[in-house]
């Protein structure tokens, strides 16, 4: 996927191949930093407010203060795409970790935090979300505050790749077998015309897309219940599906090896893409008016 040349940096746009930090710089020494994804559709914002909302309440959690307000930020990232005259899909990437300074545990006084961002072309997974993809389910290993979009990510690694080297899209996390979410995306389980999801606690990270899947359901009449389910209950499962902003809404059609239901994508996850579809039209429209 190709990056374009400007990045925002310290609330400055300079060419990515000029961008430095010191080497002793806290998110690569310690993890200890934020970021967001956040979604680009013809050159244009999706669900930008939800995810610059969740990117202070992450900072709030690890007690980083941000250089800039939400409104700064929000007029920020709209000039990194007017800088780099972007028209396509493509997503951000936005970095705030807690600054540069000696290596010590302890936070260092007066620090600065460094916050960066840029944009790469996303192509949409038009062939997966036709089909379905295939997931395979493993353990959470993960801390007890994935609420937190946090840098440290090893785990979410790990199970990934396990899914990669099996030759399938996601990994479905469990504790003791009572399902979380993926290594990196929301997951639900569609019965009897009901769609269940973990709950929003600390144990899971309160997806944007997860966000606007509820208000769809409320639409569309589709009981959305935040309730944990199994992987036991997987194997009567009606449906499966998962989002995340790169992946929108995706159905799963394996779990292990094994169908979900008949194997093939069905019908509620195929109208809440739509919706997903009509809604992130609706939005690219209202901006350029």
């Amino acid at each position: 996927m190709g990056v374009y040349p400007v990045v925002l940096s310290q609330a400055k746009f300079v060419h990515r191949d000029s961008l430095k930090y010191p080497f002793e710089e806290r998110g690569l020494q310690f993890g200890d930093g934020i970021y967001e994804v956040i979604r680009i559709y013809r050159g244009n914002y999706y669900l930008l407010t939800e995810h610059v909302e969740r990117l202070f309440r992450s900072a709030k959690a690890i007690k980083l203060e941000l250089p800039y307000t939400k409104t700064e930020l929000t007029e920020l990232l709209n000039g990194l795409i007017k800088r780099n005259q972007m028209t396509e899909d493509g997503k951000v990437y936005l970095q705030a970790t807690r600054g540069s300074a000696p290596r010590d545990h302890v936070f260092p006084e007066n620090l600065t935090a460094n916050v960066y961002a840029y944009i790469s072309k996303q192509a949409r997974p038009l062939n997966q979300l036709e089909h379905g993809v295939c997931t395979i389910t493993e353990r959470d290993i993960r801390w007890e505050k994935c609420y937190i979009k946090s840098l440290n990510l090893l785990p979410n690694i790990l199970a990934k790749q396990t899914a990669k080297e099996k030759e399938c899209y996601e990994a479905i996390l469990h504790k003791d077998g009572l399902v979380t979410e993926c290594s990196s995306s929301n997951v639900y389980l569609v019965k009897d015309g009901h769609i269940y999801t973990h709950p929003v606690t600390e144990n899971i990270l309160h997806g944007c897309v997860r966000m606007a899947v509820e208000r769809f359901s409320e639409k569309l009449n589709i009981p959305f219940i935040e309730e944990a389910f199994t992987l036991e209950d997987i194997k009567s499962a009606d449906e499966l599906f998962l989002t995340s902003s790169t992946s929108e809404v995706l159905p799963i059609v394996k779990v292990d090896g094994a169908p979900v239901a008949d194997g093939k994508p069905g019908p509620i996850s195929k109208k809440l893409q739509a919706a997903y579809e009509q809604d992130a039209s609706i939005q690219t429209e209202t901006v350029k008016q």
